[in-house]
């Protein structure tokens, strides 16, 4: 439909009816019959109301959207078609690894392949709009969310939501197969004071732009058609009812054009935030601050109309909101096919033999491998082995955020090796720890259950349970060849584990072909490639911890690490047990004939990658930077480029990256992003404690 045909129908449209297009309601308001529902009863929402909203969230078949679609829209008296949105976040019913486990694999190709999947697999179900990706920015593992997240680093995080967004979205919205991504949640949301969910935010603005916004400005450069509110308060106002963050930060600094949603009843709940005295006052100030969706409430369905009719809220705003709604609807193409060719897509068992077999791929690049003592991995064919432990057999696997997948259906772990050897002694209980004497080598399945992380899935401590840790002990004082396989969906304390083990398998929550993902990289089928996207703490008392903390007046150092009055712990060490961009291959890949070319305005790092084993790897090339003197202060180190190499058994490969002064621009007190003459210090490395190569002496 061309814009001056939209433009017509925004005018015919009531009041009314305009305000029902702001409002999202999930299927359950929807009977076979066409009857008054007890939802609509509690919301005291007549027919004519129900069949004037914009939007549905949380269907789950093709027949449920067809049928609801269908009854809407011989009810609706303009003939405006629904969108149906849902969380399509690491899968639909074909389960991808957790987000936190794909940041792992630091590769966008992969992101967005998996993005690209999720959203052929989605739209044959119906919907149109998915409420992924998760752009927070999160230091703390001990909130649960983490797992949907890209980690702790800026660059890693805006780099693989730009390939989220492409993925989801395609060259055009007009192709079925489709998704519209809504990027969440704005802002802040990932530092929850002491990690726990819906906790209050406090950060400066400094953090806010430097470290938060690039993320969400790269969903928006990439052309994202939603942003979602967070639940968070910023600046002390919640994030729903901020006028300065929608219309200033939002709407002018990032230049955002799409539609404004709330969260899940985000609106109402500015009453318990103690910033609004009642839905009216709630959905005034949602409404005053650009919020143009009111998901799941019935604020907006029985105020906002009176808001305007008394002159608080313009009906200019009103009519942008609409339009901005009614453009999305166009861009999927629903005006000429509100079931967007939903009978043609592809069958749903050809859609999953793809998705199945990409999700085994995609869940072996994204594992890391944390230890590999005396090179016990990768399994040869003639090992002996005893499987033990409560993850062994466990179907539970596909992590929070898999609301449509069949966990029941996802591959164990005791399957996938299965698939690859007999020789392999199940060991489940106390009375068969004998067998644990007589083979060569003992994977231990440990880890987390998906209810202990996601939303809602904050915790204290972040050890695995002590039973676990008890369990493994034993199997020490029985066999000391052990190599612990994790399913969890958080970084860990893995301080203890450590110590009895002689390789650890970081898989993540791996998705439906975990078992199977696993076992090729345990048998080396699969050269681990995967790095941490966050530091992995020794306690959980350093939390939040990250590699790119910011210097201070008392920093420890080689000198200074006795003496008292610096900053460091008594008890511990600074430092991550497993530092950020850590991750071990079967290579031994290694990096030789460093060469720095300072050009003053820019620099050029030519390196070569060396691979002495006799396996294919793919090394993630990581360089960082440190501006000695700046404005404010900065970071100890910044991650400014990372690539995912493949090189050949026994090869070598030359390499080159070049940095410009847009790297190391930063935001100075005035919130100006720009760079200082100076010097910075270059570090290339496979992990953030890469050493320093060498100077780059920037002049403008």
């Amino acid at each position: 439909m061309k814009k001056e045909k939209l433009d017509q129908l925004l005018e015919k449209l009531s009041l009314e009816e305009k305000v029902g297009q702001l409002v999202q309601l999930g299927p359950m308001f929807f009977s076979e019959g066409g009857e008054i529902t007890g939802p609509m009863q509690a919301m005291d929402m007549t027919k004519t109301e129900l069949y004037q909203i914009g939007s549905v969230l949380g269907t789950h078949t093709k027949e449920e959207v067809k049928n609801i679609q269908s009854t809407y829209l011989e009810h609706s008296a303009h003939g405006i078609p629904l969108m149906f949105m849902a969380d399509v976040i690491h899968g639909y019913e074909t389960i991808f690894p957790i987000p936190l486990a794909l940041a792992s694999s630091f590769d966008p190709s992969i992101v967005k392949e998996m993005a690209r999947l999720s959203a052929k697999e989605a739209t044959s179900a119906g919907v149109h709009v998915t409420f992924s990706p998760m752009a927070d920015l999160v230091r703390d593992p001990r909130w649960g969310r983490v797992l949907e997240s890209n980690g702790e680093d800026p660059l890693l995080n805006a780099t693989l939501i730009k390939a989220y967004v492409e993925g989801y979205q395609g060259d055009s919205l007009l192709d079925p197969e489709t998704l519209a991504a809504c990027v969440k949640h704005f802002i802040g949301y990932g530092e929850a004071e002491g990690g726990r969910d819906y906790n209050t935010v406090d950060i400066s603005d400094l953090v806010l732009y430097q470290n938060h916004l690039p993320a969400f400005k790269a969903a928006i450069d990439a052309g994202v058609k939603l942003v979602m509110t967070s639940f968070n308060t910023i600046r002390g106002i919640p994030a729903t009812g901020n006028r300065w963050l929608l219309q200033d930060v939002l709407r002018r600094d990032l230049n955002f054009d799409g539609v404004i949603i709330s969260d899940w009843a985000s609106v109402h709940e500015l009453i318990n935030h103690r910033v609004a005295a009642d839905k009216r006052d709630a959905t005034f100030k949602a409404a005053n601050a650009g919020v143009e969706i009111d998901m799941m409430t019935d604020n907006y369905q029985h105020h906002l109309v009176d808001l305007v009719k008394e002159g608080l809220i313009s009906e200019e705003f009103i009519n942008q909101a609409v339009m901005h709604v009614l453009q999305l609807k166009n861009d999927l193409g629903l005006f000429e096919d509100p079931y967007r060719s939903l009978d043609k897509h592809p069958e749903k068992e050809i859609i999953e033999v793809e998705l199945r077999a990409e999700s085994r791929r995609i869940a072996s690049q994204s594992m890391v491998l944390l230890e590999n003592q005396q090179a016990i991995l990768p399994l040869q064919k003639e090992d002996q082995l005893a499987l033990i432990g409560p993850l062994a057999e466990s179907h539970d696997l596909l992590g929070a955020w898999s609301w449509i997948g069949k966990t029941e259906q996802s591959v164990t772990i005791s399957e996938g090796l299965l698939s690859k050897t007999k020789q392999i002694e199940m060991v489940k209980d106390r009375h068969d720890y004998v067998k644990l004497k007589y083979v060569d080598k003992v994977i231990v399945a440990l880890g987390e259950h998906s209810e202990e992380t996601g939303e809602g899935g904050s915790k204290t401590e972040i050890t695995l349970p002590q039973e676990q840790i008890d369990l493994l002990k034993e199997v020490y004082k029985w066999n000391q060849n052990i190599i612990v396989v994790l399913i969890n969906g958080r970084p860990l304390d893995l301080t203890e584990i450590k110590m009895y083990s002689r390789a650890i398998l970081e898989a993540w929550f791996p998705g439906s072909e975990a078992g199977n993902a696993i076992a090729d990289v345990l048998y080396g089928d699969v050269n681990p490639s995967g790095k941490l996207p966050m530091s992995f703490p020794r306690s959980v008392g350093q939390v939040p911890l990250t590699y790119n903390m910011m210097s201070t007046g008392r920093a420890i150092n080689e000198y200074n690490h006795t003496q008292k009055y610096v900053s460091k712990y008594l008890d511990n060490e600074n430092t991550a047990l497993y530092p950020f961009g850590y991750g071990l291959t079967y290579s031994n890949v290694k990096l030789s004939e460093v060469e720095v070319i300072d050009k003053g305005d820019n620099v050029t790092v030519n390196y070569t990658l060396i691979n002495p084993s006799m396996l294919d790897a793919q090394e993630v090339v990581q360089l960082y930077v440190k501006d000695i003197v700046t404005e404010v202060a900065r970071p100890e180190r910044e991650l400014k480029y990372f690539e995912k190499v493949f090189i050949s058994a026994g090869a070598s490969k030359k390499c080159s990256v070049n940095l410009t002064s847009e790297d190391i621009a930063y935001y100075h007190p005035d919130l100006i992003k720009k760079a200082d003459d100076g010097t910075i210090e270059l570090y290339l490395g496979l992990d953030s404690q890469a050493p320093l190569i060498g100077s780059w002496h920037y002049k403008a």
